[in-house]
């Protein structure tokens, strides 16, 4: 059902109009799916675009004018929004042909000298400085409104989260946050500075080996560090500083120094005005304007943070971890799956609801299960086109014998994040059904067997995985892969695959986690996804004249055979499935032993039986 926005947007612009919280009146307001640390996913009283448009997706950023309303948003979000948008709303089909970016349509659409207001807390430093030039460009104004409007219409706004911290032992971590800290003040020296801001929420939780709650689904918590060359600060709620948290400090031999959470802008102003004019700041791009700005331009180093990079390189501890928690996690799948199609065979009524809540049991009964990775997105029939699909009690459909079932899904262990697509027909796919998947499943094997030189860029691989697709004229709107972080977030930079080059990737490395995820959506009809994680090792080449890299699959459950075309796969293609599927029975038969499914285990030897 869509949200009813008209009354909301009239006294949005009223406030506008009347230049209450902003001086002067205002013709556009934008409002960013953002928290003020620029989370992919954040807590519910950040979520200003579902109350104030109805949409629910995780990318998205809206505008108000006087007389327009305005989404933006990606491939994966097209039909949802389109789903979920009222009649007051203009949806905005970010990378569409046709589609002119937010600055470039306030721009054009708005009378000369307009004022835009935008929470600065809410911005990049990065988005600030493309949205000033073109909007200033073009005689208009990106005006900072520390009082959120969005706000003053929400009465009934979530607190704040405030849930417990707890500590990530070093059992899990393999490097204790001293070390950490040393490691990132060595960065700091190299770039020329004795000051980094931390603002990202996954890197503090990696850095400090701390895990919260305050993000469904993301074991972070809300805090800032800002570190030195002699002192670590902490803004954090008081409160949350427990004595087993105070211990893990003590016993990580980390000094820390705890400060409320909301000082750290009055300390950032204090240091600015303390320390020497000729003092650089590192405070990446992607921090919030509201602190950004606090720092002299030339005083700031806004390059990518150290510590995205370091988390994203997985050491031996970390490794083993999440190669671990993938093999439990195939156990719990393969058991959904054997059920399911029991299920559906004895005439049992099973939804999208009632299937993800049974996936959820089976990974619950895993050792160091803590939770979901993300909302598990189970999908039948045409709802698999809607790529971020989450089944609702208005939305949610039977999982019949009839059409394609997509499942993705994954979970936080305390030893490893997962995260795993498979597509499955539970009784006679079309052909059309089929070499869709078929395509997929070869662009797939395609990404997950090329060797690639040490440090090349995620975008230089993505073509391999579309290129089955693009033979016969089809494509998927969303990248092919993105990094994964160990008991963190399951979306992790600053590397991905993608046709958009990712603006912070380091290269690809030894030790990273990525996913390979491609897929084909046909609207109204079904979706197709297969989805692995796999973890970047070493290659042995012909003449070994410089570092090369491949990828390794960690992630285990079968790829659906009934859904392959024979004739259009290769012998490599082939073979590869087939030793893929020796691999997955070879590490998940013994999990599923001591859990003593034998079901599991029929469905799993039937589903790896060799092809060809």
């Amino acid at each position: 059902m869509k949200k009813v926005t008209g009354p909301l947007l009239q006294k949005l612009r009223a406030l506008m109009k009347s230049g209450r919280y902003s001086q002067e009146p205002l013709q556009a307001c934008i409002i960013p799916h953002k928290d003020p640390h620029d989370s992919e996913y954040p807590a519910a009283n950040y979520d200003r675009i579902a109350f104030i448009s109805g949409f629910t997706g995780s990318a998205g950023t809206a505008v108000v004018t006087e007389t327009a309303a305005c989404l933006w948003t990606d491939g994966r979000y097209f039909l949802q929004a389109a789903d979920q948008l009222d009649e007051n709303w203009t949806l905005m089909k970010e990378g569409v042909p046709g589609t002119p970016k937010l600055e470039v349509w306030l721009s054009k659409e708005l009378p000369k000298g307009s004022r835009i207001g935008v929470d600065p807390q809410l911005v990049t430093l990065g988005d600030w400085r493309i949205w000033s030039s073109e909007l200033h460009n073009s005689n208009h104004s990106l005006v900072p409104i520390t009082t959120n409007l969005v706000d003053r219409l929400w009465a009934d706004r979530p607190s704040p989260p405030n849930a417990a911290i707890v500590p990530h032992p070093l059992k899990y971590s393999g490097k204790i946050s001293s070390e950490k800290v040393a490691n990132v003040r060595a960065k700091m020296e190299e770039k020329g500075t004795s000051v980094l801001v931390v603002t990202a929420l996954d890197e503090i939780a990696w850095l400090l080996n701390l895990r919260g709650s305050d993000v469904p689904c993301q074991p972070v918590f809300y805090a800032y560090i800002v570190i030195t060359m002699s002192e670590v600060h902490i803004f954090i709620d008081n409160v949350r500083v427990t004595p087993a948290v105070t211990s893990h400090f003590a016993a990580e031999k980390l000094q820390v120094t705890i400060h409320p959470y909301e000082e750290i802008f009055q300390f950032i102003e204090d240091l600015v005005h303390k320390l020497s004019v000729d003092e650089k700041y590192w405070i990446t791009h992607t921090s919030s304007y509201s602190i950004a700005s606090l720092i002299p331009e030339n005083s700031r180093i806004s390059d990518a943070a150290p510590i995205a990079a370091m988390k994203a390189i997985k050491n031996p501890v970390e490794t083993e971890g999440m190669i671990n928690a993938h093999v439990r996690d195939g156990a719990a799948l393969i058991s959904y799956f054997a059920w399911l199609e029991k299920e559906l065979a004895k005439g049992t009524v099973v939804t999208e609801i009632s299937g993800a809540t049974k996936l959820e049991e089976f990974r619950r009964e895993q050792e160091h299960f803590v939770g979901l990775s993300f909302e598990t997105i189970s999908s039948s029939g045409p709802h698999g086109a809607v790529i971020h699909y989450n089944p609702s009690k208005e939305t949610d459909r039977p999982i019949t014998n009839k059409e394609l079932y997509l499942c993705d899904s994954g979970a936080q262990y305390e030893d490893g994040t997962t995260d795993i697509t498979r597509t499955l027909h539970f009784g006679t796919p079309t052909q059309y059904e089929k070499e869709c998947f078929t395509r997929v499943y070869k662009g797939h094997m395609a990404l997950a067997t090329v060797v690639f030189p040490a440090k090349i860029k995620g975008n230089c691989l993505d073509s391999l995985a579309r290129l089955s697709l693009w033979a016969v004229g089809l494509d998927y709107m969303h990248g092919t892969g993105h990094g994964i972080g160990s008991y963190l977030n399951v979306h992790e930079g600053p590397m991905g695959i993608s046709w958009r080059p990712y603006p912070d990737d380091p290269g690809l490395q030894e030790g990273m986690f990525l996913s390979n995820e491609p897929g084909y959506y046909e609207d109204g009809q079904f979706g197709i996804r297969i989805e692995n994680i796999q973890r970047i090792v070493p290659v042995k080449t012909k003449y070994e004249k410089k570092e090369f890299l491949t990828f390794e699959v960690v992630a285990l459950a079968p790829i659906q055979v009934k859904m392959l075309e024979p004739e259009l796969l290769t012998k490599e293609e082939i073979d590869w499935l087939n030793k893929y599927h020796s691999i997955v029975r070879e590490k998940v038969t013994p999990v599923l032993q001591k859990l003593g499914r034998t079901e599991a285990l029929e469905w799993l030897h039937r589903e790896t039986q060799p092809i060809g």
